[in-house]
């Protein structure tokens, strides 16, 4: 029986919102993030930068991208197709997409790794067949300020009068659905356990640990 108790993040249940939609397979991590963006000390105002290469020419004109397009401005649910998130590991990505606006994301297929680091941040990553998907871009597409309504507990996408279903990896549904998605929060809500682990370690020394507030 584990001491460690559950839930010291927000529980993730539904997201509601207007969505975006991102045509294209293979969608690495450098598309979503161009690497000379990362040399930053933190993750803030990674936003304005995502999708850049794609949204801008060399002579910072627009391009043609549905991130530069005022109808999707607002949008929280990105639709995208197959293998989306793949190349390195860049945990920028997601926190790129994160502070865009971007709350949950449906599509066909994300890399592992991508799909892990969306999680840590709190972001469902929801798949569906080839058929559905396109089917849920096209709506977006026509109807770009109406909500759809991703429900992570039901595995379901309601969007207009349709209803599809949206598969969640069954370890990312529990801590999603429970709370347990933030393993800094977990941590720090069981700093004594975290604590007494560390103290077992022989590598460790237990003057170099933290204080453990009580909570008397």
């Amino acid at each position: 029986m584990s001491d460690v108790e559950d839930g010291p993040a927000d529980t993730v249940e539904e997201v509601t919102g207007t969505g975006i939609p991102i045509r294209g397979n293979d969608i690495d991590t450098d598309q979503i993030i161009p690497a000379r963006f990362m040399k930053v000390v933190t993750f803030d105002g990674l936003g304005e930068y995502a999708f850049f290469d794609q949204r801008f020419d060399d002579e910072d004109n627009e391009k043609d991208h549905p991130f530069n397009e005022e109808r999707f401005q607002g949008a929280n649910v990105l639709v995208v197709n197959s293998n989306f998130g793949c190349g390195s590991s860049r945990e920028h990505a997601p926190q790129a997409l994160m502070r865009w606006g971007i709350d949950a994301i449906v599509g066909e297929s994300f890399a592992e790794i991508f799909a892990g680091n969306c999680l840590a941040l709190g972001i469902p990553t929801l798949t569906a067949d080839h058929e559905s998907i396109n089917a849920l871009q096209q709506w977006v597409d026509d109807h770009p300020d109406e909500d759809l309504h991703v429900d992570v507990v039901r595995e379901t996408v309601e969007y207009g009068d349709n209803e599809m279903g949206a598969n969640v990896d069954k370890a990312q549904h529990k801590a999603l659905v429970e709370g347990v998605w933030d393993t800094t929060a977990l941590m720090e809500a069981n700093a004594a356990a975290t604590r007494d682990v560390a103290e077992s370690l022989p590598y460790v020394e237990s003057g170099s640990l933290p204080e453990v507030e009580s909570d008397d």
